[in-house]
């Protein structure tokens, strides 16, 4: 409902379209909405710098560097924001992550707005927007393509609850362009945008259907996928083979077989606070207006459960149940006023903020590098999460390969290549290796096998994390040269699983030929 004073929006049980964005920006609630998620991206910039450029993020800093309209791992968005961060900040660690750490206080600014425009009051807005933060802290402590996706998904939601609110179609458009935009960060917003389609044919909107708005944003988010799509074509639909690849490796190895489970796991103690929401927009007869909503949780979870996906895939759709829960608690809340002693309220209040409080430390204390390297904070942490050593030891490797370098022959280094088994080996000497004097290195992973192996092709090679079985096969001579390791002495993959660096030399096929079958993802 609409207020002559803008410093304070109040709201009844009705949700109220008239609502601007702005205005509610400018509104207290708007004014803690924001508060909250400032101080994500301030504990953010203060805990992103600690280690290092994670594996995956000199993956993403490598592909930031050739933008295009798709990659082998990923669609293009979240190189795009590489980029802009390489322009921006150079290889600053905190400026590589800071896209991520504003996408995440994005998506915990729409939630609070969600619950605003689903009819609920300052509680509510606050209930909501905390019970974001957890995700917000994991989703952008790293520059990584679930930053962005989360909030594609959490935009989305935030349409639909312009749209079922206001009954006003051409909040398509605005649906339309989130799962296009969702499309080409991560393809697992296909599952969301067909949670979107059984909202609609299950419930009253389903006379949408005949909407040009509705088709219109159709268009529209065909239209944003649309390079990316061509691209899919021009390389055989590449990441088609590379998510097939993924997928049968996380059923083989087990990060599948939890996802319900992981559904407790990715939401603690505001686990309440969604089943009130998924109740409240399914089952309560309050709640009909928002029917679309709770099937646009249940159908993601049905199909991720069949398809066998990994529990984070789900962490998107929380917020707006956590938005609905807030309001149908506050409903409870207002009704208990009247018919209750005062203290019920009181401590139902405290319940609730110490849950969500109770959360975010816990989030906090274990995905945040907040303690040193080696203490007892570090070892609980890691051995629940191994982001962190992964973080390590990308330096030391790069200086390394600089000192086996320095003992080839000068006539050999003129045709030296550096031949990297997984993209964090070949990113860390392609991000370090400048300082060094060192070409760029080549691999068979993902978009970097696309790259090539130069012209000319190198003659002899500085060999990371290549088998045994694999040097004998296809070189005359290996010889081991080095090892990985990091000052820390910290335990991680190129510590436990490849630490041998070799130089080879005498390749037994043509470049050509090698290269050919050298592709293989990871």
């Amino acid at each position: 409902m609409t207020t002559e004073n803008t410093s304070s929006i109040e709201t009844d049980s009705t949700p109220g379209e008239s609502i601007s964005f702005w205005q509610t920006l400018r509104s207290r609630e708007g004014a803690i909405m924001l508060g909250i998620a400032l101080a994500t991206v301030l504990i953010h910039l203060w805990t992103g710098n600690k280690f290092g450029f994670h594996r995956d993020e000199l993956a993403t800093l490598e592909d930031a560097r050739h933008l295009d309209w798709g990659y082998v791992a990923y669609p293009p968005i979240t190189p795009f924001f590489g980029r802009l961060s390489l322009e921006l900040f150079g290889t600053s660690l905190n400026g590589f992550r800071f896209f991520a750490y504003i996408a995440q206080a994005i998506a915990v600014v729409l939630a609070g707005m969600m619950a605003l425009h689903l009819g609920g009051k300052r509680w509510s807005v606050v209930v909501a927007c905390l019970a974001g933060v957890p995700f917000c802290l994991v989703g952008g402590a790293l520059m990584q393509y679930v930053s962005f996706d989360y909030l594609c998904w959490v935009l989305a939601a935030y349409f639909v609850v312009r749209l079922t609110t206001s009954g006003d179609p051409r909040w398509w458009l605005g649906i339309g362009s989130a799962i296009g935009m969702g499309m080409i960060t991560k393809y697992t917003m296909g599952f969301f945008a067909l949670g979107i389609v059984a909202g609609v044919l299950a419930t009253e909107f389903r006379q949408h259907l005949k909407s040009k708005w509705l088709w219109m944003g159709v268009v529209l988010s065909l239209l944003i996928c649309l390079p990316n799509f061509i691209w899919q074509v021009q390389h055989g639909f590449i990441s088609l083979d590379f998510l097939k690849h993924i997928h049968e490796r996380d059923i083989r190895i087990g990060r599948t077989k939890d996802f319900l489970p992981d559904q407790i796991k990715l939401t603690l103690f505001a686990l309440p606070l969604w089943l009130t929401g998924l109740y409240f927009t399914l089952l309560s007869p309050r709640g009909k207006r928002f029917r679309m909503l709770g099937w646009m949780y249940v159908v993601p979870l049905v199909l991720f459960v069949i398809a066998k996906g990994r529990g984070y895939y789900l962490g998107a759709a929380y917020p707006m149940l956590y938005a609905a829960g807030a309001v149908a608690m506050e409903l409870w809340k207002e009704k208990w006023r009247g018919n209750s002693p005062a203290w019920r309220t009181y401590a139902f209040q405290t319940i609730v903020g110490l849950a969500l409080f109770a959360n975010i430390v816990i989030i906090a204390t274990f995905t945040l590098p907040v303690g040193t390297i080696n203490s007892a904070w570090w070892k609980v942490a890691s051995n629940i999460q191994g982001d962190f050593r992964e973080e390590l030891g990308w330096e030391e490797l790069t200086e390394t390969v600089a000192k086996i370098r320095d003992t080839i022959p000068q006539n050999e280094r003129a045709h030296l290549g550096i031949l990297a088994g997984n993209y964090g080996e070949a990113g860390a000497i392609n991000l370090y290796g400048t300082q060094y004097g060192l070409p760029h290195a080549i691999s068979g992973i993902n978009s970097f096998w696309q790259r090539g192996y130069g012209d000319p092709p190198p003659e002899t090679l500085i060999v990371i994390g290549i088998s045994e079985k694999y040097r004998n096969a296809h070189f005359s001579a290996c010889e081991l040269a080095g090892h990985t390791g990091n000052k820390y002495g910290v335990p991680n993959e190129e510590t436990e699983d490849h630490p041998d660096i070799f130089v080879c030399r005498g390749m037994k096929q043509s470049w050509q030929e090698f290269w050919k079958d050298f592709q293989y993802f990871g």
